[in-house]
């Protein structure tokens, strides 16, 4: 049969003492009360013999009768402390029982009921402590005592331990009911469940009103497929044994949920709730069927009550992050998942959950950290390897992330994600880029999920291949008719081909989809801005706002699209602090205030902006974070590295290397090489193969001149990635440092006999040229242009070596080599462009042209058209495209002095000297200043 299965949300399997609550007291009881107080003896008689009826109230009552006239009776204490833990007060219980010890109640009497007290409470290696070598003259003591002691260890995941005490437990008492049931559940763990339900039912038949047995064989019978029925049937026995036992009422609903039975299972909550109005499960059974009927915000509804009646239950904790998550809302997923781990930090589900928080909100080292332990313990299934795949894409540790990605592949072929985050994975190292391409294509055919639609579409963008990308966009939308993402991201596409009308058209498909849709709104913005109408796109933002004032991402957005369209600083920090005004527990817009503040070089702001949110928030580690960044930027190091250590000392970052690497860095501002490495080394205790930190270190080595030791990092890296360029690059870059360009171009060989790199047959090309030796080097530009074909990266940087040799005839061939095989290409074009203008080309023009319609945001080839148009005399058209390569980037003085130069070409002189006056207030900022200083004089 198959091994146990869990529910999504069931805590682990779990040991639980039988025990019946009664709602009143016996009759007995009652007749003592009407009488007078009874003496202390009749009251401890009276609980003795309600001991044999198992009516724990009533005991409860005449304990506490006797003790109240006579408060040192070690009896009382000894039956009231049993009681309480039978009715499941353990920690009351526990109290009573070891006054109970101090009064001289025998040991071998309040040893097994305390220590059933103890792991009730969870204090499973205290019951091991204590009461493993405990060996009680009373058969029916040990018994008891051995089965305790076996559940502890059976909880502690001490399976062959729990066998032994258990084994000695039946040899005291072989009938033992409790100790039976616990080794049907130990069995069961094993795997050997038809065992186990065999064991139950010899015990049944023994004891047919075993309730607990009757519920046992329910649990085991609901892990075996197909026996769902046989299950329920066993329930409905239980209960009917102890109709008012709410936890064995709650189990059997949990079981009618998981196996589909809605209808059911509402009926069930309702009887539930008249029995027991505030019972806490009942409520997260109740919150738990919202869920699964994706009512989400009823089920957030429900969570938030439950968590008033139970705020520290991991469970509670673990279900509300959950809700969040799937409402979008990480960052409150992360304050309560972070709870439920921290009060069940062997929950594999809470890692996985939390981790996908992180993720959410591009925390990769935190999600990293985070499954550590679940990577690290046995075979991970495929879920947590995609998700610690995407946790590592994030750190930015790509060929971990495919490992992870293969292996959860062969683990669950099924998996349309994780197959196609491993296609995708290899296209971005470079390897079979057709396969993987080919591979995407079929996954995305194949069925209803979009994770390789969306993968298609992404890598079509990058490779500027537009029509494969619309396509695939279009393949998108047929899947997802009702939703405005494919209609946005051709918006985006065409608006990268400066299709202004198209992409307007689509992003306003997208808004009538959903017409509160922030990306589409802000993809309308930048058509606007494009058409020059910042007004326009600023009025979009205001409408959506009037509906949604306090929305952070809205406000965010705006704040962004102000910057982009000249507003001041003063404006887009008001926009930023509104946003943190209307949401002041919401660490986004404080993190974007501060890192706004640090873009533009205001570190006193940024610090000042760091302060008051940690004033609000102390206990983000984000702001923390925050704060440090801004006392490094202010040049305060110390203070920085107090943050960061601060920050370090954080349970939450105790297995993050974030907070070791922001201290190498301020160690290293403050010129302590010896604590950067220091820290280096801290981060890659945490994550052995942290390219940062073993970059940083190779730094560290070489500035010391200790080339030997930064060699060895670079070896250490080609072991952890053998089919990775980096490591071989470390080591070339570590020789080249030298001049010791042998040594370096057999690095480079022997990386390129691993992975067939374009960058690093670059660097051996370098190298050979750097050596003087330029037959080698015109012979391996040959060979590798032979061997392949099709490698445009390599064609560029020959063609750029070429015209930076002025050999403008073999540059423009082997650019327009590069047009061929990548038509989307806009670097290509453009320098194939101004190599033509060198050439006198008539079609130099158009060629720029192509390259602004293929980027349309990039100054570099504004500049270049801008150039081209000057010398064909066509100034007015210069002048624009200049000035718009300057309004994009208005702190690049070359733009601004080719700008001057161009309208003094075309007889601006005014407009000129404004540009030279900019130009010459920058001083020694810029190191044009004498030709400034010559064309102010020409004027």
């Amino acid at each position: 049969m198959a091994p146990l299965v869990k529910n999504r949300f069931m805590t682990l399997l779990s040991f639980n003492l039988p025990r019946r609550v009664l709602l009143a007291a016996s009759a007995a009881a009652l007749l003592l009360a009407a009488c007078g107080d009874p003496t202390p003896e009749t009251s401890l008689a009276s609980a003795r013999e309600n001991l044999a009826a198992s009516d724990f109230n009533a005991i409860v009552i005449q304990a506490k009768n006797a003790l109240r006239q006579n408060p040192d009776l070690p009896e009382a204490r000894y039956l009231l402390g049993l009681a309480l833990v039978r009715s499941g007060d353990a920690a009351g219980g526990e109290a009573e029982l070891l006054r109970a010890l101090e009064l001289g109640q025998p040991a071998e009497a309040v040893d097994p009921v305390l220590a059933q007290s103890l792991l009730a409470q969870r204090k499973y290696h205290l019951v091991v402590i204590r009461y493993a070598g405990l060996q009680p003259a009373q058969p029916a003591a040990l018994a008891s005592l051995k089965t305790t002691v076996a559940a502890a260890h059976f909880l502690l995941g001490e399976i062959e331990l729990a066998q032994a005490a258990l084994l000695a437990a039946l040899n005291a008492e072989p009938a033992n009911s409790l100790a039976l049931m616990l080794q049907a559940r130990t069995q069961a763990a094993r795997g050997d469940v038809d065992l186990a339900i065999a064991g139950l039912d010899t015990l049944i038949g023994r004891e047919p009103a075993n309730a607990a047995a009757w519920k046992l064989k329910a649990e085991l019978l609901a892990a075996v497929h197909g026996q769902a029925a046989a299950a329920l049937a066993a329930y409905r026995q239980a209960a009917s044994l102890t109709p008012g036992d709410i936890a064995l009422q709650t189990d059997m609903l949990s079981f009618l949920m998981r196996h589909g039975q809605g209808g059911e299972a509402a009926l069930q909550i309702g009887k539930l709730k008249t029995l027991a109005p505030n019972n806490a499960r009942v409520q997260y059974l109740e919150t738990l069927l919202a869920y699964d009927k994706r009512d989400f915000k009823l089920a957030q509804t429900l969570a938030q009550q439950l968590l008033l009646l139970a705020p520290a239950d991991p469970a509670n904790l673990l279900l509300a992050g959950d809700i969040a998550l799937a409402l979008d809302a990480p960052a409150q997923a992360q304050s309560h998942l972070e709870l439920a781990l921290k009060g069940a930090p062997q929950s594999v589900l809470a890692r996985r959950l939390l981790a996908t928080a992180y993720t959410r909100t591009k925390q990769g080292a935190k999600a990293v950290a985070t499954l550590q332990p679940l990577l690290g313990a046995g075979t991970p299934d495929a879920a947590t390897l995609a998700l610690a795949a995407d946790a590592y894409r994030q750190s930015g540790d790509m060929k971990k992330a495919e490992a992870l990605l293969a292996q959860a592949s062969r683990l669950d072929p099924a998996n349309l994600r994780a197959r196609s985050a491993l296609a995708l994975s290899h296209l971005a190292s470079g390897g079979g880029g057709d396969a993987a391409l080919a591979e995407l294509r079929a996954i995305a055919a194949s069925g209803a999920d979009t994770t390789a639609d969306l993968a298609l579409i992404g890598t079509y963008s990058i490779r500027q291949a537009f029509e494969p990308a619309l396509q695939a966009i279009d393949a998108l939308e047929k899947k997802q008719p009702d939703q405005p993402l494919a209609a946005n991201l051709r918006g985006r596409l065409l608006l990268a081909r400066n299709d202004l009308a198209g992409a307007r058209v689509s992003f306003e498909r997208a808004l009538a989809i959903a017409p509160d849709y922030v990306a589409a709104t802000d993809g309308l913005a930048a058509v606007d801005l494009a058409e020059n109408k910042p007004q326009a796109a600023r009025q979009r933002f205001d409408a959506l706002l009037a509906k949604k004032p306090n929305d952070v991402p809205l406000l965010l957005a705006l704040a962004t699209l102000r910057a982009r369209s000249g507003a001041t600083k003063d404006e887009v920090t008001a926009l930023v602090q509104r946003a943190v005004a209307a949401n002041p527990g919401d660490k986004r817009p404080r993190l974007a205030l501060v890192d706004f503040h640090l873009r533009n070089r205001d570190g006193a702001l940024a610090l000042a902006a760091a302060r008051d949110a940690l004033a609000v928030l102390p206990d983000s580690p984000e702001l923390l974070d925050a704060l440090g960044r801004a006392q490094q930027a202010t040049g305060d190091y110390n203070q920085a590295i107090a943050s960061y250590t601060k920050l370090a000392a954080l349970p939450t970052q105790a297995q993050s290397p974030l907070p070791q690497l922001r201290l190498a860095g301020a160690f290293q501002a403050a010129k302590d090489k010896p604590s950067a490495a220091a820290s280096l080394r801290k981060a890659l205790a945490i994550q052995p193969d942290l390219l940062q930190a073993q970059r940083g270190l190779i730094t560290l080595a070489v500035e010391s001149k200790d080339h030997a030791a930064a060699r060895d990092i670079a070896r250490k890296v080609q072991q952890q990635r053998p089919t990775d360029v980096v490591g071989y690059l470390f080591e070339g870059e570590i020789e080249a440092g030298q001049k010791q360009w042998d040594k370096a171009f057999d690095a480079y060989q022997r990386g390129l006999r691993q992975v067939p790199s374009p960058d690093l047959a670059r660097r051996a090309h370098a190298a050979l040229g750097a050596a003087g030796k330029t037959a080698e080097r015109e012979q391996f530009a040959v060979g590798w242009l032979k061997d392949h074909p099709k490698d445009a990266v390599f064609r560029l940087y020959l063609a750029d070596i070429s015209a930076a040799q002025r050999d403008f005839a073999t540059a423009e061939k082997l650019y327009t080599s590069v047009t061929v095989l990548q038509p989307n290409s806009g670097v290509a074009y453009n320098n194939l462009a101004w190599v033509s203008g060198q050439l006198k080309r008539s079609g130099a023009i158009a060629l720029a042209e192509k390259a602004v319609a293929l980027a349309p945001d990039q100054p570099a080839f504004m500049d270049t058209l801008a150039q081209l148009l000057a010398r064909d005399k066509q100034y007015a058209k210069a002048l624009e495209w200049e000035g718009k390569a300057v309004a994009l980037q208005p702190k690049n003085a070359m733009l601004r002095l080719n700008l001057a130069r161009m309208q003094i070409r075309a007889g601006n002189k005014d407009q000129a000297r404004k540009e030279l006056a900019v130009l010459a207030a920058l001083g020694d900022q810029f190191r044009g200043q004498p030709e400034v200083t010559r064309l102010l004089k020409s004027l």
